[in-house]
């Protein structure tokens, strides 16, 4: 079983230097100044670069560490498609022709410079850009603001084969940081519930999370039927969360009294309650 440190961290306080100008007005999501040289260490790796949609430093809206200060890293390109997207325009060819070619060194320096301890890999698709292991590498090897080791979260959608990070988590195990997966499983409100790789499921364990976006009655029973197909329960945590503005937050809460469903959680989108409308920086 994770500790308390690698399931949520501990909350530091973000530093860094505010690039306003590439926020929205209002949005207190902060984009981070570009640091200093990579240390010799990641020398090799500047020649590796991965496209940014954009980075700043918020809150963590959903998942385990709800609410935690985090480092958001946002790739573009995604392999679906789902209906209730929040993130599309990060999909979209032109987001690939004009996103920020950025190495692995200047990530990790970025990342170095919030000083916050949780890292979250999102997109778009994350586990679809080929050097994501040797980011995922580099980060795990990185110190926290308190000595100790980043949380490395990764966002996936389901129809990404995890099997190679998985892979390098044991590998790296001897390293400060800690690699966590929070892993979708699609229903059939999302159009996407045909491309899940079931394969991915069985590579997860109480450090990870599998998240089921419910967008209406047929959705939470197919949350059910697949979390017993799978034995998620007692096995990995399970989250569940509404589609935002299609379904009462309180059905999914009945529908785990009706069922009860104790191994599961439920949960809202925070940055979407606290900053409402805004798509980018949050």
């Amino acid at each position: 079983m994770a500790s308390d440190w690698d399931i949520v961290g501990s909350q530091t306080q973000a530093a860094g230097e505010v690039n306003a100008g590439s926020q929205a007005a209002g949005v207190s999501g902060r984009d981070v100044a570009h640091g200093s040289a990579a240390p010799a260490s990641l020398e090799a790796s500047a020649d590796r670069t991965l496209p940014v949609a954009e980075r700043f430093v918020s809150v963590n809206g959903e998942g385990r560490a709800a609410g935690k200060l985090a480092a958001f890293i946002r790739f573009t390109g995604c392999n679906l498609a789902c209906s209730y997207c929040d993130t599309m325009w990060a999909n979209a060819p032109a987001a690939a022709e004009c996103a920020e070619r950025v190495s692995v060194a200047d990530l990790v320096a970025w990342a170095r410079e919030t000083r916050v301890e949780c890292i979250t890999l999102t997109g778009g698709e994350p586990v679809l850009q080929p050097e994501l292991l040797c980011l995922v590498r580099a980060l795990l090897a990185e110190p926290d603001p308190l000595g100790r080791g980043l949380r490395v979260e990764i966002e996936t959608n389901g129809a990404a084969d995890l099997c190679e990070l998985a892979s390098l988590r044991e590998e790296c195990a001897s390293l400060p940081g800690s690699l966590t997966f929070t892993v979708d499983w699609k229903l059939p409100a999302s159009g996407m519930g045909d491309r899940m790789l079931r394969e991915n499921f069985a590579l997860l364990d109480a450090r990870d999370t599998v998240k089921f976006v419910c967008g209406g009655e047929g959705d939470l029973v197919r949350m059910l039927e697949v979390s017993r197909e799978l034995g998620l329960p007692n096995r990995v945590p399970v989250y569940l969360s509404p589609v935002f503005g299609r379904l009462d937050p309180a059905r999914i809460v009945d529908f785990m009294q009706d069922n009860n469903l104790i191994w599961a959680t439920a949960q809202l989108q925070l940055h979407k309650i606290i900053w409402p409308g805004v798509e980018k920086g949050v």
